[in-house]
């Protein structure tokens, strides 16, 4: 922990510098203790990000032209006239975007396309004022991340117009839905799932650090970092801001409040005596309107620009991450041998890979604590282990179907060497209800009950309990 500390220490004491040199006309003098391990740390994070961008979109790139290679040479052996015509020169061009992508350094100057990151335009910003060696090693790979989401977009538009003209054709000769229906179907879920991934990358690129949110707010307190960014920012290239648009001289000629105001009053004048309230009521009505299409557009994937409108059940956990599809969690649960004094209480950990957004699988393991024999006689002891696997698969609301297989060790045991018995291991299978139940305590807001049935518990010499009840927290 010492190395992060030191750098943050570093960073602070740096930039402070610069908000005490903010009058010094040297500027590169006043920020040459800059510290490198900061932008060596931003450098491999866009790297990063860049290489699972390209990644991704040559494995998208490959799948759509084997998806378009196989329409090509179904529709050959039904129209080799039409076939040609439909794919003429598009397999090729995947080729063509893969090759774009890779080799693509971001030289070229870049615009502003589709949604307006303010964070990376601060942040590409920052690197260009600050003008050092470290910081342009950042620089670079920042411009050549978006220049590589710029070449998703541009992905993204060409298969978007296959799809369409594709389903054009379809639409036009209804009797080859069948024969092509099924790699079309498999484009419409590749293009939106792609999609998604592209404004994954783009929101990771948009959620800065602390330490980058930091060296940004303790930059923006000097005015030659303001003028900088007024002056050279994205934004400002967008809207053609003049260097001198504070100056209250350029703003001659522009309406004021007041004016706004006063032509507000004459319209509601003319409208008679209850033209205010009928202004009020429209733009309550319109307020009403603009909420109910807003929650539409957050349903189908968020407010940005690019959203792409599933016809299917999309499955949201196939882009995220294996990482980001893991849920952890543990669980509890007691028997005992009389009706005041739990014998054994069983404590799980398990780790989930969710399939879908329905459905979970995974792995887990338990260890029995023994208690004693009663309140005057406790006594911990190790009573037992178990390994267990699951499924839960999400029925209704807060409703679950869950079942598994496991494998108990049921016998005290001393040292680890004992475990190796495997004729002492005895089996589980279980099926049964899971519900998640709304807790106000933030710990255990993930809260759920299980009530599942041990069907092989009869088999078990001696029997074991055959109703089992769970009490299970996701971590």
């Amino acid at each position: 922990m010492q190395g992060p500390r030191s750098a943050i220490l570093l960073l602070l004491m740096s930039i402070s510098y610069c908000c005490r040199a903010q009058d010094n006309p040297d500027r590169a003098t006043a920020i040459t203790n800059f510290p490198s391990r900061f932008f060596s740390r931003m450098e491999h994070k866009i790297a990063g990000m860049d290489d699972q961008l390209t990644r991704q979109s040559k494995k998208y790139l490959e799948h759509m032209r084997k998806r378009e290679r196989r329409m090509y040479e179904k529709l050959c052996k039904k129209d080799s006239v039409a076939a040609k015509a439909l794919f003429a020169g598009s397999i090729d061009q995947y080729d063509v975007l893969s090759r774009k992508l890779v080799s693509d350094t971001g030289g070229r100057s870049l615009h502003i396309s589709g949604e307006y990151q303010a964070y990376a335009d601060s942040l590409q910003g920052m690197l260009k004022f600050l003008k050092n060696n470290s910081a342009a090693g950042s620089l670079k790979q920042l411009q050549i991340l978006e220049a590589k989401m710029q070449d998703a977009d541009q992905i993204k538009e060409f298969v978007r117009q296959r799809k369409q003209q594709i389903s054009q054709y379809v639409q036009q000769h209804s009797n080859l839905s069948g024969l092509l229906g099924k790699d079309y179907q498999g484009m419409n879920q590749d293009v939106y799932y792609y999609s998604q991934q592209v404004r994954q990358y783009k929101e990771m690129l948009n959620d800065p650090d602390k330490l980058t949110k930091q060296a940004l707010a303790l930059l923006n307190k000097l005015p030659s970092f303001q003028t900088f960014m007024k002056q050279n920012s994205q934004l400002a290239g967008l809207f053609n801001l003049p260097g001198n648009y504070s100056n209250p001289a350029s703003l001659a000629g522009l309406q004021t409040r007041d004016q706004i105001a006063g032509l507000i009053q004459q319209q509601v004048s003319a409208a008679g005596a209850g033209g205010l309230a009928s202004i009020q009521s429209n733009i309550q009505s319109a307020q009403s309107q603009l909420s109910t299409y807003k929650d539409k557009l957050t349903k189908l994937g968020g407010g940005s620009s690019d959203v792409d409108v599933p016809d299917f059940q999309p499955n949201h956990q196939k882009t995220k991450t294996f990482w980001k599809r893991l849920e952890y969690g543990t669980n509890f649960q007691t028997t005992r041998n009389n009706y005041y004094f739990p014998t054994v209480s069983d404590f799980g950990l398990s780790a989930g890979y969710k399939l879908s957004d329905r459905s979970i699988v995974g792995l887990g393991a338990s260890y029995k604590l023994g208690w004693g024999n009663g309140i005057q006689h406790i006594a911990f002891s190790s009573q037992g282990v178990g390994l267990r696997s699951y499924v839960e698969i999400k029925l209704k609301g807060s409703l679950s179907a869950t079942g598994g297989f496991e494998y108990n060790y049921n016998k005290p045991f001393a040292a680890y060497q004992q475990l190796h018995q495997w004729d002492d291991w005895k089996k589980s299978g279980l099926i049964g209800i899971s519900k998640a139940i709304s807790m106000k305590s933030r710990v255990f807001k993930k809260t759920k009950v299980q009530l599942l049935w041990d069907f092989l518990s009869y088999q078990q010499v001696p029997r074991t309990q055959a109703v089992v009840f769970r009490l299970a927290y996701v971590l």
